[in-house]
């Protein structure tokens, strides 16, 4: 009830104040700057009651709140099977279980990695393997490659010698022929 009073008159006293305000206005020029802070001070003064008030509610509420709990806290009975004090067992206990087939599928996973990293290496040396004795076919090769090359090079060349060497031939059959007869 007092802070409903003590809230009515700051309220009251705001209204008084804008009316202040108002006048002060009106004052002559040399006045209202005067005027103007005096009512800019009690405006200050008012909102640090104002602001006092408040601090002083909410402590109040406070206090009255920590009481409230307090008493009930106090007046509250525990009992062995209170549903308030049991822990539940049963989800620590699927999530347990759910970690520990979490932990065993991935000792799988990387089970799995292991071996097939292990038989990627062994393909590796199977690879290495084939890949050398390719590289020695492909130089034994290469040297018969070269020989092949330098037979189809003389096999061609033969080839434009035997006609040229017939053409020749006819071109001197045909001149013994056209001047002998």
């Amino acid at each position: 009830v007092v802070e409903n009073e003590i809230q009515a008159s700051i309220d009251q006293i705001f209204s008084h104040l804008e009316r202040l305000e108002i006048l002060s206005s009106k004052e002559p020029p040399n006045k209202r700057q005067n005027a103007k802070l005096r009512v800019d001070q009690l405006k200050y003064d008012v909102q640090h009651l104002q602001t006092a008030l408040r601090n002083f509610q909410h402590q109040r509420y406070t206090r009255e709140e920590q009481e409230r709990q307090r008493d009930e806290l106090l007046s509250r009975t525990f009992t062995t099977n209170d549903s308030d004090t049991t822990i539940p067992m049963d989800d620590s206990l699927q999530f347990n279980s759910s970690l520990q087939k979490i932990h065993y599928g991935m000792d799988d996973l990387i089970g799995g990695g292991h071996s097939i990293l292990e038989g990627l290496r062994a393909q590796r040396l199977t690879l290495k393997g084939t890949q050398k004795k390719i590289l020695d076919i492909a130089n034994m090769l290469g040297l018969s490659n070269t020989v092949m090359r330098l037979i189809e090079k003389r096999a061609f060349q033969d080839k434009y010698f035997m006609l040229g060497g017939m053409l020749l031939t006819c071109v001197v059959m045909f001149l013994v022929v056209q001047y002998l007869t």
